[in-house]
């Protein structure tokens, strides 16, 4: 009995064949996205990008090392200087965008290096290729006879080769040879050049994780300063893992600064004269004070701490005498306008003393604004026409009235309120050109002397614990780029056959191959040497990109001529075997 299966209905095909599963795809999208990302060309387009990211940082200022250079700029570009700081432009190397750059390049050469390391260590423990079976297709090639018998030849032969790989092989006919290779230590270059530069940005980052930069301004009067929290510092920038708390205690004084300048007012030297404890001495509370001299590019070194002259400049001294008697002096840092001359400009803020009533004393401040020259030009105009202090002269203005220091908002220390100013709460009270021993005498008869100058430094304090990591892999890195780029690969054969026929008497022919792995440039020379040596002439052979019509195609093995293949980013490979 035959029993029929129902047929399906017209056009219907059935169930369509089942797609890859979601985890498949997304499997295979992780898996793409992998070995994008680890490619060498990857890795030289994002290194290209983390130096086309750093131009900001060299071209227009940085909040960290100068916080004012920044805010000049601002106030000379009102339009585009808003723009570039929300982009981050003042704050290259602390922004998304570089670390996001720094962090792809990092995990790039992590996945590009270590399979090429353990690649390259499994090839050095591949023997050498066989001798090719017609070496007068390679691009160097040589032949000569021999009275010795081939065992001899080719123990010469390697006796000449003394720091080469080789391995000695047998053929049928009392055929002897050597394979030989050398320039293994190119590739080694390459990837200690490569892992170096994984270890030197991975140093920079520890010290942006657990370092800090600190900057402050110490007059040079034997004032002190100690590195005991943030709010020692003027500024203070800390690593993504510092509060602020837990620094080394170490201090310092400084006790006076010496500066230099050519005939052009050039600097030629900064040097300042200070005392320092390390935080065993502050802790313990001895007085160890251990003398230094500090100079520009000759930081202190205390407790893992480095302390940096940055510059220096000028803070004019003021005595006020009030109507009563009472004296206050002012000594504040003067801000320079130009660095050529020092031209410095800035503001003395003083509190009248004994004043209890509020409103009494906020109607009383005065201030000392203007520009001070260190060598003045003389005149009604003042300005300074050379760096040191030579004819020092202040220009001021003595505002009076309400400073604004109690409303709660920050103001710069080097000028006044201009909001109180133009309410008229704050009131120009005198003007006037003062050299060193001069007054000005107000309407009430409180008198102003300008006493003098003292000089200020500014110091930096880092603490970079990936500093020592970052040296060592530099001048590693640089040891690797030397191998690279000096070191050739290249391949020697030797082929030592028994002569025939053998009423030659029994001479050997020797038949020498030589292919450079990496160029040719150079190794005909070297060759040219070795086949001296071992007694052969040369002989030019043909273009090893034309075959040869006498020679079978595959008399010559395709690893033997083969130029080692070369990955998108111009990187040597080896040979899919290994060799």
């Amino acid at each position: 009995m035959t029993t029929t299966l129902p047929k399906a209905p017209a056009g219907d095909a059935g169930p369509p064949p089942s797609g890859p599963s979601r985890a498949r795809r997304a499997l295979a999208l992780a898996r793409n996205t992998w070995r994008g990302l680890t490619s060498m060309r990857t890795a030289l387009i994002l290194l290209f990008l983390l130096a086309v990211a750093a131009l900001p940082g060299a071209v227009l200022p940085q909040r960290t090392p100068s916080p004012n250079a920044v805010e000049d700029y601002l106030a000379q570009h009102p339009t585009l200087g808003p723009v570039l700081d929300d982009l981050g432009f003042f704050d290259v190397f602390a922004t998304p965008w570089f670390s996001a750059v720094y962090l792809l390049l990092f995990i790039s050469l992590i996945g590009c290096l270590v399979p090429r390391s353990i690649e390259h260590a499994r090839s050095l423990r591949v023997e050498p290729v066989a001798v090719p079976r017609n070496l007068a297709r390679l691009p160097h090639h040589a032949q000569s006879t021999s009275d010795d018998d081939p065992d001899a030849v080719v123990e010469a032969a390697r006796r000449r080769l003394r720091g080469w790989r080789t391995v000695v092989r047998s053929e049928p006919g009392g055929v002897r040879t050597i394979s030989a290779e050398k320039g293994s230590l190119r590739e080694v270059g390459n990837l200690v050049f490569h892992l170096s530069l994984i270890a030197l940005l991975g140093g920079i980052a520890i010290g942006k994780i657990l370092g800090y930069e600190g900057q402050v301004i110490v007059m040079a009067d034997g004032s002190e300063f100690c590195n005991s929290g943030i709010y020692a510092y003027d500024s203070f920038r800390p690593g993504l893992q510092v509060d602020g708390t837990g620094l080394d205690p170490f201090c310092l004084t400084v006790d006076g600064f010496r500066a230099t300048f050519r005939p052009d007012g050039q600097p030629d030297s900064f040097d300042a004269a200070i005392r320092f404890q390390d935080g065993e001495a502050v802790q313990s509370g001895a007085d160890a004070w251990v003398p230094h001299d500090l100079a520009v590019n000759d930081p202190l070194r205390v407790d893992g701490e480095r302390v940096y002259l940055l510059g220096h400049g000028y803070a004019p001294r003021f005595t006020v005498t009030f109507p009563d008697g009472q004296q206050r002096v002012g000594l504040v840092q003067w801000r320079p306008v130009d660095q050529g001359t020092l031209l410095s400009e800035g503001a003395t803020k003083i509190d009248p003393p004994g004043v209890t009533d509020e409103a009494q004393r906020r109607r009383s401040q005065l201030a000392i604004t203007g520009l001070f020259a260190p060598t003045s030009s003389g005149g009604g105009l003042v300005t300074s026409v050379f760096p040191a202090l030579n004819n020092p002269e202040v220009a001021v203005d003595v505002l009076r009235g309400d400073l604004g220091l109690d409303s709660g908002r920050a103001q710069s220390i080097f000028s006044v309120d201009q909001g109180m100013v133009d309410q008229g709460r704050l009131v120009r009270v005198a003007r006037e050109n003062i050299k060193p021993g001069g007054e000005i005498t107000l309407d009430d008869g409180t008198r102003i002397r300008f006493d003098g100058v003292e000089n200020w430094v500014s110091l930096q304090v880092s603490h970079d614990p990936g500093q020592t990591a970052v040296l060592i892999t530099a001048i590693a890195l640089l040891g690797g780029l030397t191998l690279s780029l000096t070191v050739r690969r290249r391949r020697f054969w030797v082929r030592a056959a028994p002569a025939l026929p053998p009423t030659t008497g029994g001479r050997t022919v020797v038949t020498l191959g030589g292919l450079a792995r990496t160029d040719r440039a150079g190794y005909g020379e070297e060759f040219g040497r070795l086949a001296a040596e071992l007694g052969a002439r040369g002989e030019a052979g043909p273009d090893p990109a034309m075959p040869d019509p006498a020679v079978p195609e595959e008399s010559v093995p395709p690893e033997a001529t083969q130029e080692p293949s070369v990955d998108a980013g111009g990187e040597e490979r080896e040979d899919p075997d290994g060799r």
